[in-house]
Parts: structure tokens; sequence; C-alpha cells
């Protein structure tokens, strides 16, 4: 079943176009994750099949029977509609149910006549059809996964971050057959990515996604868009089969473009010897010839290069820390936390949002003071910090280039050559025209791009990023990774693109809560392993363990005593009583003889009924699992 369909859509933007004559449809089922460059219209893209722009030519079919949800990349709802306002400030078959109740539970106290009574009939067989009755309840747990506790705040009051998170509840919660994700991860924990990551894989709904974090959409998505040379290239399978095959395809390019090429060399030979010849011969070669020359110079991406900086020599002391504690605002962020750094260390920090992993890097590069202990810098150390406060805004009025050049105008690399700040920006996706661009006009990934740059051209031998990756699109991660891959000195990362962390750490520090810091050797799958093996172990060891006293009294530890015997016994009388009146209520309200206070009565009735069965039900079925 085809949900949509995109036939020759074309996008410019001023005069740069964006995307030209693109073709692609996505049926039931698909989850389809869309990956470009910075700025090449995948947002523009996103926003055409939502309706939320236009097209210059082209056509946008989604099918009319399905429901569709779209979570935009920055949301600016700033009314005074609280959080639990805004999640039922839509229209889905759940909250439409929930106000049809409610609606026929007040028309119905004004008068109880036939046509109010069916209509709290109506209302009441909707609200079990969609389940609506628990949906207060749900939205409560959703929004705690991703740390929203007090639904009452305005969303006036909360932060960009948050707020995208209550944007993501209210879509997640809105069951739609067809969602539209714009970087769904973007300020959400690695625990908060992960149980997202979970829901979208097991979820019954169609997806198109636009993500940098090739960790979460290659556990989510199974086929791939990359909008490319303003045109959507299609890999079926996952992001390593992605990688795979863009690098075939990029050879297989390259092999092409050389023999047009020479073609092309041997047919413009052709053409200026030979006079303008008027036979059909001679004008199909000539029309052949503008073929290969668009082949001989079209414009293939280039498989990345070897690029590393030259390391200044770091000495036998780097980086101690002793006993370190921390507390801000009554919370312990560190508690007596001792490491000694190696040479060639590289460390990654994971904890949830609000850990004190920024806290701690501030505490190493001396932007706050601890509590207790001290932290010792070796000599020949020199640090680079990228932190997440970017570059000064100071640097407004002064093109890009000179910003740089204030800096280095030459940078040494790792085999000894010197290459220009200009030759280095362009490496890393700054061109050679948008170097004389203005600071303030660049964009905030390009921005924060920049930052780092200008972190990594003073050659540090201690590098310490902090969230590095944010806004950055794959290719600028793949060309940053293979730079720190190759980076001589030592490391210290907070990231939360566990595909980063695994590829760049040996071992990760993990903020637990409470200021425990916890050291594990390798990346974070291999920590992750290790967690989950001890929480498989931890309750396995607790179903196992029974107390000395009770095998000793007990030869059947697992027999139900007196006591919750007889629980068991009335539970299953409760259960049967409590069916009997839930479909008592049911005929009730389906006889259509009901005075409208009793009508109300019974509905708020059956909504009691159901909350105390699904908790009786669940201690039955415990209780059962037990010998009688």
């Amino acid at each position: 079943m085809n949900y949509l369909s995109v036939e020759n859509l074309t996008k410019h933007y001023g005069e740069k176009l964006l995307f030209g004559n693109v073709n692609f449809g996505i049926n039931k089922g698909q989850k389809v994750a869309l990956i470009a460059k910075n700025g090449t219209g995948k947002t523009t893209l996103l926003n055409i099949l939502t309706n939320h722009d236009f097209a210059d030519n082209g056509k946008v079919t989604l099918r009319g029977d399905i429901r569709i949800g779209y979570l935009t990349q920055s949301i600016d709802e700033d009314s005074n509609l609280s959080i639990f306002d805004f999640i039922f400030n839509t229209d889905n078959d759940i909250v439409n149910s929930i106000r049809q109740y409610e609606t026929a539970l007040k028309d119905i106290k004004v008068s109880d006549n036939d046509a109010n009574k069916k209509a709290l009939e109506i209302a009441i067989e909707n609200m079990e059809t969609f389940k609506a009755w628990d949906f207060e309840t749900r939205t409560k747990e959703m929004l705690h996964r991703f740390a929203i506790e007090d639904v009452f705040v305005n969303m006036s009051e909360l932060s960009g971050g948050q707020r995208k998170k209550v944007a993501l509840v209210k879509l997640l919660l809105s069951e739609a057959d067809f969602l539209i994700l714009d970087e769904p991860t973007n300020h959400l924990d690695i625990e908060m990515i992960e149980w997202l990551e979970t829901y979208l894989t097991t979820a019954n709904t169609t997806l198109l996604m636009v993500s940098h974090d090739r960790f979460f959409l290659d556990k989510v998505c199974n086929e791939i868009f990359e909008l490319e040379q303003h045109g959507i290239v299609h890999y079926r399978g996952k992001y390593d089969y992605y990688l795979e095959k863009k690098q075939e395809r990029i050879l297989a390019q390259n092999a092409e473009k050389e023999r047009a090429k020479n073609i092309y060399r041997k047919e413009l030979e052709w053409i200026r010897s030979t006079p303008q010849a008027r036979s059909t011969k001679a004008k199909a070669r000539i029309e052949n010839f503008e073929k290969i020359k668009q082949k001989a110079f079209a414009e293939v991406e280039q498989v990345a290069q070897q690029f590393a900086v030259k390391t200044e020599r770091i000495g036998h002391k780097i980086l101690e820390i002793e006993h370190l504690s921390f507390d801000y605002d009554n919370k312990t962020i560190v508690n007596d936390f001792s490491y000694i750094f190696k040479r060639g260390e590289r460390c990654g920090i994971v904890g949830k949002n609000g850990s004190g992993k920024t806290t701690i890097l501030k505490l190493i590069t001396n932007n706050l003071k601890p509590n207790t202990g001290k932290i010792s810098i070796g000599e020949t150390v020199k640090i680079g910090y990228f932190s997440q406060d970017g570059l000064s805004l100071k640097n407004e009025g002064k093109r890009i280039i000179d910003i740089v050049k204030e800096h280095a105008e030459m940078v040494r690399m790792s085999d000894g050559n010197l290459i220009s700040a200009s030759s280095f920006l362009n490496h890393f996706g700054f061109g050679f025209d948008l170097q004389y661009n203005f600071f303030e006009n660049l964009s905030g990934g390009q921005k924060r791009k920049l930052h780092l740059l200008m972190v990594l051209l003073k050659n540090p031998n201690f590098l310490i990023l902090d969230e590095p990756t944010n806004d950055f699109d794959i290719e600028t991660l793949t060309l940053l990774e293979d730079f720190l891959l190759d980076f001589q000195g030592c490391m210290l990362i907070v990231s939360h693109d566990r595909y980063f962390i695994n590829k760049l750490v040996d071992h990760i520090f993990v903020l637990g809560g409470n200021g425990q810091i916890k050291d594990y050797y390798g990346n974070y799958s291999d920590y992750k392993q290790i967690e989950n093996q001890l929480n498989k172990n931890t309750e396995k060891q607790k179903k196992e363990e029974k107390p000395i006293y009770q095998k000793v009294k007990n030869t059947n530890s697992n027999k139900r005593t007196y006591k919750e015997e007889k629980e068991f016994q009335a539970l299953s009388e409760e259960i049967a009583t409590l069916e009997e009146e839930k479909n008592t209520i049911v005929l009730q309200l389906n006889s259509g003889n009901v005075a409208s206070d009793m009508l109300r009565i019974f509905s708020e009735r059956y909504a009691q009924i159901d909350t105390i069965l699904e908790e009786k039900t669940m201690r039955w079925f415990e209780l059962s699992e037990k010998n009688g």
C-alpha cells in the first residue's frame, strides 16, 4: 500500500538548485532514513512533503485515509498552554474520543433526552475502541521518559530542547500511521535515544526520518535515501550496507569519469580538426561529443584522503585528578574522583542529561573550581577545549578566512608539510567561496563546525570535546572521525552519539548520579554489553535467591503461604464480580432506558472498574505462578 508518492519534484533556494526532478515513493511499513550534507535541502524536502513549504515543480501525493505526524527540527511553540494542554490540543482519534466523552457527560447533565443518551453510549464505545481511558497515565509516563516531570508548566517557559521533547511525546501518543521526523534525537541523552530506538523499531508505523545519529538510524531504518547532486539515490539496506555501496558507486563514477575524459580528448581533436560536416553521421558524433563532455566534467564525490595535523610532543605527566569533589545547588556532581591520564588515552564520558558531564570538563579546564581535591596538568600539555558555548560574538563583522588567519596562516601536517588555513577549511566543507562569507551569516551548525576547526588548528595534544557531533551532517562527522583517529594525543569526549564514541574511545566514564563515576574499559557497546549481562545476572540471582530459613521451614519455596492462598481465592471472586458488574453496565448503557444522572454514574463506574480489574488481574497472575 503506497503512503507517499513524489514525482519530478524541483526546488530552488534563490538561484541555488536544492533538488531537481526527484522521484520516489514510500509504502506502508517502510522505515526510511533521509541523509545528505547540511544545506542541501533535507528539511526543505520534508516541509514540502508535509505542506509546510511549496515546490517549484512536481507533485506530492499522500494517501488520504492515513494519519501523518510531523516532528520539525525546531519547535517555535511559545504559547501559554501548559504541557498537558499542548499535548491534548491535537486532532487524533484518542484525544477526539476523550473530548467526545467529556462533552457527552456535560450534555447529559443538562438533559437526559434520547439523543444525549445515545451520544454518551457512542462516546463510551469510542473510549473503549481507542483505549483512551488511560491516556493521561500514558502521557505522564512518556513525558517522564524524557525527563519532563511538571505537566502544568507553560510551553513558553521551556527551553528549545524541552519543547522538542514535548512535541515528540505528543507525536508518539498520536499513534500516527506515517511518522516524518526531522532530527528526533537532538537534545536527548543516550538512555532516551535507546528508549526511542526500541519504540520506533517495534512500532507498527511507517517512517521517514532525517538524522545524523548513525547508530540510531541503523537500528531503526532498513532503507536509506541520500539526497546527492540534486537527486535521490536509494539504498535498500542499513547504514553499513549504504557505506559499502556508496563507496563502490563513487569508485565506479570516478572510473567512468576517467574513461569519459580519455574519449573526450580524442573527440575534441576530431572536433577541432574536422570542418563542420553536414552529414547525419557527423551531426550524431557532434551531439555525442556534448554528452561525453558532460560525463567528463561531471561533479563526482571523491574518496576521503588521510588528513592529520602534527601534534605537539607530550611528556610523561599529562593530567592527574586527585580526590575531586564538586557540589552544585545541593546536588553532588562529583564525589571523591581520582584518575591519572596516560599517553594516547581516548576516554568518553556518558550519562543522563544533568548528570554533570559538562561540569567535569569545566573543572578540568579550570572554568570551575572544585570543592575539594585538585587537578594537575603536565607542563607539555596543550589543551584544546571545544565547549558548547561556541565562538565569541566579537567575531561578528569578520570574514571566516580572516578569523582563522588571526590564529594560523599555515597548518603543519603530520607528515611535516605545511598547508594553508584556507585548504584546511576547505577539507572540512568550508569551500573557498564560503570562506569569504561573514561570521554572522553562518548557520548554527556552520558556526559550531568553525569553532571546532579553530580548536584543531591550534595543534593541541589533549583534546577535550563537549558534544562535538551536534548539528553536523554525516559527511562532516565521517571527516572528523577520520581526523581524530589519526590524532596522536589524548582525548576526552562527551557525546550522545554512540557511533562516534564507539569509533574513537578506549574506555568510558559513566556518570551514574550522586557523584559516582564508573570506569569501563572498552567502547560504549562493550560497556552496554557488560551492563546488560550484569542486569541479567542480578535478576536471575533475585529469582533464585531464597532465605536459608525458608529452605528449612518450607520444602516448596514456590508455594503460596496461607495468607497468599486466601488472597488468591478472594481475588478470583472479586475479578468475577467486577467482570459481571462491567457487563451489566454495558447492557444498561445499551438499553436506552437509563436516566441522565445514572448514565453519567454508570460511565464513570465503567472507567473505574477497568482500572481496578487491571490491578487485581496482575496480582492474580503473580500469585497464580505459585503452587497452591
